[in-house]
């Protein structure tokens, strides 16, 4: 098959690509230097999941938590990711996660480290590495977290507040699906109880399109049209 994008052979995520794959990449993401953020993140996290996985899920940046554990989604927005997954009867084990930017970009708060959003540019930079996991594990449907990691994928004028649960065609013939949705964060920073509530059960909703149509036999699944995954997501078809 194609490759799902080119890369640059002067980016560190090349390397992967001459060893073997995710096992090679894993370290080799720790020492990138592509952008600044490596020199105070403590590790580069590189995704994780099955090398088979049908389904990738890719958020903005590791958190604290990450950024510690070198591991993606290990935090409190991991664990309502977990849940809404669940809910979505979706296994965490057979999907593979990671993130648009693979160090943590953080500013200090007292003893605190708080989330600082990843510029243009580093985003950029690391777009590699993401399109090494996209080739190497080759996912039919990938789910887009967040803002940033939607206007990564979509373009800066994609709205996730808008267009969240569209299940939009491949950008390359051989790529994945995209379906953008909340990131689990956001739920986490609710104003509300009813607020935190009504994003859950968004993004539970939104999962649900992914996996109703990772559930689809071949001939149906042509002919499932977003509107009706959404329905098949809500009724558990």
């Amino acid at each position: 098959m194609a490759r799902v994008a080119s890369i640059p052979v002067d980016h560190p995520a090349a390397r992967a690509l001459e060893l073997d794959g995710l096992a090679s990449a894993d370290g080799l993401v720790d020492g990138c230097r592509a952008c600044d953020l490596w020199a105070r993140a403590t590790h580069g996290v590189f995704g994780e999941g099955s090398s088979s996985a049908r389904l990738m899920l890719v958020g903005e940046q590791p958190g604290d938590r990450e950024d510690l554990a070198g591991r993606p989604f290990v935090g409190p927005a991991g664990r309502v990711l977990d849940d809404a997954l669940e809910e979505a009867g979706i296994d965490r084990v057979d999907t593979f996660v990671t993130n648009v930017v693979k160090h943590f970009k953080w500013r200090p708060s007292g003893k605190k480290r708080l989330h600082d959003k990843p510029s243009r540019e580093q985003v950029r930079a690391c777009r590699p590495w993401l399109d090494l996991e996209l080739e190497l594990v080759r996912p039919e449907i990938m789910v887009l977290l967040g803002a940033t990691a939607a206007q990564a994928i979509l373009g800066s004028s994609f709205r996730v507040t808008v267009d969240h649960g569209k299940l939009l065609d491949p950008e390359l013939p051989d790529g994945p699906r995209r379906l953008a949705t909340l990131h689990p964060s956001a739920i986490l920073r609710a104003r509300t109880p009813g607020d935190r509530e009504e994003m859950r059960r968004t993004l539970v909703a939104d999962l649900g399109v992914a996996a109703a149509l990772l559930t689809a036999t071949p001939q149906h699944r042509q002919q499932l049209r977003p509107a009706r995954l959404v329905e098949a997501a809500l009724h558990g078809q």
